[in-house]
């Protein structure tokens, strides 16, 4: 998916920034500069921005025969610890050597100086990512049930990784996961709101007081969904990599499995739904139901699921808090995405459907 690029967005070099102007995204000269240092490519900089856009920036960089991706944070203000693009980059070092299936680190930025934010470049990887429509060669019953199939068997593969072993240590605590889940999103929604929404104060009450014991702690991608995966092109459907890990930590695997399920539309779901807007596209023939991914996911995990409702609702309410805060970069100008300027209705709406899920039995 190809987004569209302001004015301001990139400039050649700082000097032409012009007084009380917005930061821009990219500075090409001293990232031209950057990219020499590492032998990324030759010749003039063709960037352009790619992916959904709602959260980290992400570009294509051309240069020449090459082609790689650079990962930044938005423009702020930004929530304290929010978008910290280099521990995306570490997690992503670590996880390399292992089956987790994610994209080589080829470069890591951490001054400030030369675009005006720490950034990180990885390889292109090559594949279609699944968001409103299944690729052709992939659109039948059978790979639509086989694209379900890599989603889980791929999330069981991260959450088997030695996370010590990967030289994680301090990357995450892994003890009392969701009650820090609880108190910082609490406290995010303070910082992020722009309006009183009750939901969401009753929701963080639920949360606490129904909170289950938490599985062995794993490493947690945090955004986990199909819209975050890239598969081959040609069936049979293949998942090739596993994208957008700026929320990844270590903490309590079905944090991510509620969190998938919060995305996973399917038949009997009403049309104004949550899911009906966001999953449409796996309501289609051959795409199995939130109950068939969970039964899939315990029987190659081992893990039980009785409390996955907890973990769905979580799921919900942190989206909520997380949404007003880039519904509110959006109102503060900072950012020209136009879904997140039309997203006031949506959280709320965000809040609702997890009101809905904690208290209707």
């Amino acid at each position: 998916m190809t987004v569209a690029i302001a004015p301001d967005d990139i400039v050649l070099r700082r000097s032409e920034i012009a007084a009380g102007a917005r930061e821009p995204l990219l500075v090409l000269e001293p990232l031209q500069l950057f990219l020499d240092q590492h032998d990324i490519g030759e010749g003039p900089i063709e960037p352009a921005p790619i992916g959904e856009g709602h959260s980290n920036v992400t570009y294509l960089i051309k240069r020449g025969e090459t082609e790689v991706v650079l990962r930044r944070p938005p423009r702020g203000p930004l929530p304290p610890s929010a978008h910290d693009v280099l521990r995306e980059a570490r997690l992503l070092q670590a996880l390399s050597p292992t089956p987790a299936r994610v994209p080589k680190v080829l470069a890591v930025c951490d001054q400030t100086e030369l675009i005006g934010c720490p950034f990180y470049v990885m390889e292109r990887v090559e594949g279609e990512v699944i968001v409103g429509e299944v690729p052709e060669s992939l659109d039948s019953p059978a790979q639509r049930r086989a694209i379900a199939d890599e989603l889980i068997d791929a999330l069981v593969e991260i959450h088997a990784v030695d996370w010590r072993a990967a030289g994680l240590e301090g990357f995450g605590k892994p003890s009392g996961y969701l009650e820090r889940q609880v108190r910082r999103f609490s406290g995010l929604w303070e910082i992020n709101r722009t309006r009183e929404i009750a939901a969401v104060e009753r929701v963080a009450r639920w949360l606490g007081e129904q909170m289950p014991s938490s599985e062995p702690s794993t490493i947690v991608h945090g955004d986990y969904r199909l819209g975050n995966t890239m598969f081959a092109a040609t069936p049979p459907a293949r998942l090739v990599a596993v994208l957008d890990w700026e929320m990844a930590t270590i903490g309590d695997p079905l944090a991510d499995v509620g969190y998938m399920c919060m995305f996973w539309a399917e038949d009997q779901d009403p049309d104004d739904s949550l899911r009906q807007q966001v999953g449409q596209v796996t309501r289609r023939e051959g795409f199995p139901s939130r109950a068939e991914m969970i039964e899939r996911y315990e029987q190659r995990s081992g893990r039980n699921m009785r409390d996955l409702r907890w973990y769905t609702v979580l799921a919900l309410w942190k989206a909520t808090v997380f949404m007003e805060g880039n519904y509110k970069r959006a109102v503060a100008g900072s950012t020209d995405d136009p879904h997140l300027k039309a997203f006031g209705d949506g959280v709320i709406e965000l809040a609702r459907a997890a009101e809905k899920l904690a208290f209707d039995e």
